[in-house]
Order: C-alpha cells, then sequence, then structure tokens
C-alpha cells in the first residue's frame, strides 16, 4: 500500500489555481460611506462666509490705498467736485491815480520819528530833487531791482503753443510750430486762463501751453475776438501736474486810467524781442494813440523801448500789474519796432467777457464820440458818430448809415463808443436789437429806428 502510494505522482498547482484558491481568503466587499449632510452644509456656510470676509477685506484695502497708489502713478491735480466759478475783475474808476508815494516799495521802512510839516511846493521839490546825487551803484541797483521785479513776472507768463500739420515739397509730412506769449489772468476752479495775442497763430490745428517750470500742457480756445486778435486760452486744471500748480502764480490786473501814466517806467516781459522770457525796461511815451476797429475803439500805449515785429508779451507797472498786452502788427512804419501795447483798462471789459465763454456779439460800425464840447460847437445830438459800417455787418444790411448819429439801443441811452460797445457785450449773438439814430436832413436832423439781429464775428 504504502508502495502504491509512493507511486502516486502529485499534480502540480499552477499559478491560476493558488490564485483561485488566495482570493477565496481575501474577497472584500467596499461599500461607500453615507454622505454626513450636515457637515456638508456646514462647510459649504464656512466657505461662503470666507469668501464674503475677503472680499470685505479687499474692498477696503483698495478703497484704502487707491488714492495713494493713484497720486503715485499719476501724481496730477484733481478736484473732487469741479465747479466753473464766473470770471470778474475789480471796476475801475477814472478817479484811480498812482500817486507818488505809491512808487515807493513797500517793503521801505519809514524813519521812527516822523516830523509834521508842511507839504512842499514845486519850487521845493525841485530844489530837493536838485540837491540829490545818485552815483552809478544807485544805477546799478534801481536796474537790477526792475530786472528782479520782470522775473518774478514771469511766473504768471506762459508759452502758447500752435501746431500744424504740413507737407513740404516732397510730401514729407512735418509739424509747424508758432509761439506767443500768454498771461495767466485767471482760475475758474475747472480751468487755467490764459490772455494772449493770437493773431499770429489762430490758424494752428492744436494748442499747448508751456508754463514757467518747462512742463506744457494741452489747451484749448475758450474765446476769441478776431477784430484785436485777443484770446483766452484754457487749460483744464485736472491734468495740470501739483509741480507746476506749485511754481505758477496769477497776474494782477493793473489800471492805464491814470493820468500819470505817461512817463511812467514800464517792464515789457514775455517775448518783446521774439525770444523766450526776454525783459525791457522803459518808460511810457504816449496813451493818446487809438486803434479804431468794428464796434470797438482802444488806446494804445507807446514805449521807447525798441522790441521786434513779431514780439509779443504784456507790460507791467512797478507793482508788477498787467497794464498792456504788445501788438506789434499795426504800428506805423516810422514806429514799427517800439513796443506798443493795448491798453488794459480799454480791453478789460471784452477780455473778462471772453473768460466767461461769452461770444463777442457784431455790429459792424466804426464810431467817434460827440462829447458835449463838440455836440455845442457843431450843433449835433449826443451820441456815437458812424464814420462808416463793414461790407457784411447787420447794421448796414438793416438800413444804418455813415454819418448817422446813434443815440439809443434798445431803449437805453449811448453815452459814447465804450459805452456802445460795454452794452454790445451784454448781449448775445442772434439777438434782436433796435437801434435809434438821428440822421442828417435838410435843415434838421431827423429820428430813425432800426430793428434787426446782431450776427456773430465773421
Amino acid at each position: 500500500m504504502e508502495e502504491k502510494d509512493k507511486n502516486i505522482k502529485q499534480e502540480p498547482v499552477t499559478e491560476e489555481v493558488q490564485a483561485i484558491k488566495t482570493s477565496d481568503f481575501m474577497k472584500e466587499t467596499i461599500k461607500q460611506r453615507p454622505i454626513n449632510k450636515r457637515k456638508l452644509i456646514r462647510r459649504l456656510f464656512i466657505t461662503i462666509a470666507m469668501a464674503v470676509i475677503f472680499g470685505l477685506v479687499a474692498c477696503v484695502t483698495f478703497i484704502i490705498l487707491e488714492p495713494v497708489i493713484n497720486s503715485k502713478i499719476n501724481p496730477e491735480k484733481q478736484q473732487e467736485v469741479p465747479v466753473v466759478n464766473p470770471v470778474s475783475f475789480v471796476e475801475e474808476t477814472a478817479e484811480e491815480e498812482t500817486k507818488p508815494e505809491d512808487m515807493i516799495a513797500d517793503e521801505i521802512e519809514l524813519a521812527p520819528v516822523i516830523i509834521e510839516q508842511a507839504p512842499l511846493d514845486d519850487e521845493q521839490i525841485e530844489q530837493v530833487l536838485s540837491e540829490m546825487e545818485l552815483g552809478v551803484n544807485d544805477y546799478l541797483s534801481i536796474s537790477n531791482a526792475l530786472v528782479d521785479l520782470g522775473k518774478s513776472v514771469q511766473k504768471s507768463i506762459v508759452s502758447v503753443i500752435g501746431t500744424t500739420q504740413d507737407k513740404d515739397w516732397i510730401n514729407n509730412e512735418y509739424e509747424n510750430e508758432d509761439i506767443v506769449s500768454g498771461a495767466i489772468i485767471a482760475d475758474n476752479g475747472v480751468e487755467l486762463l490764459i490772455l494772449c495775442n493770437l493773431s499770429s497763430i489762430d490758424e494752428s490745428e492744436s494748442y499747448e501751453v508751456a508754463f514757467c517750470d518747462g512742463l506744457s500742457y494741452a489747451a484749448s480756445i475758450k474765446e476769441y475776438d478776431k477784430e484785436s486778435g485777443l484770446a483766452v486760452m484754457a487749460v483744464r486744471k485736472a491734468i495740470i501736474k501739483y509741480s507746476t500748480s506749485d511754481e505758477i502764480t496769477i497776474i494782477e490786473m493793473g489800471t492805464t486810467l491814470n493820468k500819470s501814466l505817461m512817463g511812467s517806467p514800464a517792464i515789457a516781459v514775455g517775448r518783446p524781442l521774439g525770444s523766450e522770457e526776454s525783459i525791457c525796461i522803459g518808460n511810457i511815451t504816449s496813451v493818446s494813440g487809438m486803434l479804431n476797429l468794428p464796434d470797438a475803439t482802444y488806446r494804445i500805449l507807446t514805449t521807447d523801448m525798441f522790441g521786434s515785429t513779431s514780439g509779443t508779451g504784456f507790460l507791467v507797472n512797478l507793482r508788477g500789474q498787467l497794464i498792456g498786452v504788445i501788438r506789434m502788427d499795426k504800428d506805423a512804419e516810422e514806429m514799427k519796432n517800439m513796443v506798443s501795447a493795448y491798453a488794459i483798462s480799454d480791453i478789460k471789459k471784452v477780455v473778462e467777457a471772453m473768460s466767461n465763454g461769452k461770444e463777442i456779439p457784431y455790429l459792424g460800425f466804426y464810431g467817434l464820440d460827440i462829447t458835449e464840447e463838440i455836440a455845442q460847437e457843431n450843433n449835433l445830438p449826443l451820441g456815437v458818430y458812424i464814420s462808416s459800417l463793414t461790407m457784411d455787418s447787420p447794421a448796414l444790411a438793416a438800413g444804418v448809415r455813415a454819418g448817422d448819429v446813434i443815440v439809443e439801443i434798445n431803449s437805453e441811452p449811448v453815452l459814447s463808443e465804450k459805452n456802445l460797445s460795454e452794452k454790445l457785450l451784454e448781449m448775445e449773438p442772434d439777438q434782436e436789437v433796435t437801434v435809434k439814430v438821428m440822421r442828417q436832413g435838410i435843415d434838421e436832423f431827423t429820428e430813425t429806428e432800426f430793428t434787426f439781429q446782431l450776427d456773430h464775428q465773421p
């Protein structure tokens, strides 16, 4: 038996069989864990809460840091609530006059002991002046003081640059730049307003203003009076950097109504010699020159200062106040290089209107004042004598003739040409007006009325 069993051969166990046997002991059933809804909802709420908190923190951080970051990246002056304030210059009276004591600098200290005495008469004044001895050093001190005053005014002076695209003879495009001087005359809360004589660059395609610190900013024409060439340019304050705002100043308006103006010292600033920041020092030699323009007549101040025929700029007095806007394009041949300027008191109302964006209405007359003295001597009515009218004027089209005397406009008396010009500035282009004139007849003047619309400047 034992021998028999020994002869029985065992079959070898294969890997597949072994795997089947083994699997019988390792079978497992994987069951999914049941979902815990409470935990899921709690995690969802936590996630939402964290997102809300993160958003609030980010929002608050942005609100706090945004102005700081913005001021670092873009350091420009910005206004929270821009409000346009109307521009108004101080009213002048003919009684305003520069007194001798006004010529003395404010910094000069009076002697601690003041002795009261009777005022000096003319002979005593001449004697005192004749006894005064001034040396070279005194002259140099006065000259240096005038130059320093001119330099201090330059903070109010700018360069108005007009740019035009052009082509050369081989069709290459290039930019053509022309420059005139301007003066900062007002701040309306939203814009800096610049007065200039724009007549030589009024056809430019774009404008910019360069301030005393050398930085330039885009500018636009607020209003332009084509007849005089005067313009008010505007530069938005929002684009002006703090560094520029800290450097510039607004020039103060002076007066040219005082009787002692002729012979008084004056300083020409801007570009009177055609070059940037040039300064001329001299005296006003005449205040009687007149420039007759349609609807206005302006006094011209002449000086003994030699300038360029293309010069632009301004006249200032010894207080640094603006008293004239240089214009060299209409001088007589024999005076073409002498610096002359519009008297500031004559143009102040026009400049004020333009600073407020008001368009100048157009009547189209050249006039002369008929004063009481002239009226009595020549038996003429008081008013404005019409010497001529422009060919395209609404007054001429309505029937007004040269030789008529305007005595009323809209039932208000007309006392002088300046008075008539100021009344026109209160009106609007396209406004209907009634003009009453006295017309010369065979034996006497007859009254005639015309009603028509004002026009825009051609």
